[in-house]
């Protein structure tokens, strides 16, 4: 049987950085299952950077559906944890159910991946306290007020935490993530 990993999302999630991890653990023969606050079909966005901007544009992604609603979830069925960024993160952290799933696999070390905005999660719970991470480069305050050291740098690999700063980083993001991922639960 292979090995589960748990997607934890909502809407205006950032597409690519839902699908391409779905997609990517998929193809190495990982169970994704995608978890949101309700079973129901998931919006997202694409965030993209135009000429001009201070900051990035934000246009309708795809849909996809959540497999599970947070209420659902058994930590202890999945071996490691996937948080995209986007919006979604903002008004997520506050989602009592979503800190239950993320205490828990912090307190077993599980790997858990974590990109873009994605970090305000993990922050919410106090999971980044004394650790190395990246994120979206204007979470830096973000990351250093939760206890974090920040690094401004494709990937960063903390013990079982491999985040990255946004969906250009994915290639190094989940590179690092699967070399944590087969050390500590390899496909069967």
């Amino acid at each position: 049987m292979a090995a589960k990993i748990l997607i934890v999302t909502g809407d205006a999630a950032e597409s690519l950085e839902v699908l391409y991890p779905f997609q990517r653990l998929r193809e190495e023969g990982y169970d994704v299952h995608i978890a949101a606050p309700a079973r129901k079909k998931l919006q997202f966005v694409v965030h993209d950077f135009e000429p001009g901007f201070d900051t990035y544009t934000e246009k309708p992604g795809y849909t996809w559906p959540a497999d599970l609603a947070f209420s659902e979830v058994d930590p202890g069925q999945y071996a490691a944890l996937v948080i995209p960024g986007g919006r979604a993160p903002e008004y997520l952290r506050n989602d009592p159910e979503l800190r239950k799933i993320l205490k828990s696999f912090f307190d077993a070390d599980k790997p858990v991946a974590q990109i873009c905005h994605g970090p305000l999660l993990t922050a919410a719970i106090g999971g980044l306290s004394g650790r190395r991470v990246t994120a979206y480069p204007a979470l830096e305050m973000d990351m250093q007020t939760a206890g974090a050291t920040y690094q401004d740098a494709e990937v960063v690999v903390d013990g079982t935490l491999v985040s990255a700063r946004a969906w250009p980083d994915h290639s190094g993001w989940m590179r690092e993530f699967l070399t944590v991922l087969r050390a500590k639960a390899p496909v069967t």
